[in-house]
């Protein structure tokens, strides 16, 4: 599940083939109504830190102003280390509560 809280997009749940589209299409269209960025992408309850994950939120990324209008909060460990073995750190702008 998706939804904006407290001026944050909170992704809950998992992501999975099953699903991926659809949280792509529904968080895209949150951050298309957004107006202020960075937005910052609260991750702390996503069960999983796949690399399928990983990929919805670098397509977020890129629809955003400069690709550069998200922050990622809580980032699960699993996927800090996918971000790390690819190199990404550099591109994303992660966040600890």
């Amino acid at each position: 599940m998706i939804e904006i809280v407290d001026q944050h997009l909170v992704l809950s749940g998992k992501i999975d083939f099953d699903n991926a589209q659809t949280v792509y299409q529904d968080g895209l269209r949150l951050i298309q109504q957004h107006q202020h960025f960075p937005l910052v992408v609260d991750l702390s309850q996503l069960q999983h830190g796949s690399t399928l994950a990983l990929a919805v939120l670098v397509q977020w990324l890129r629809k955003t102003p400069n690709a550069q209008g998200l922050h990622f909060q809580d980032v699960p460990e699993k996927m800090l280390k996918i971000i790390q073995s690819c190199h990404l750190q550099d591109d994303l702008t992660l966040l600890h509560s």
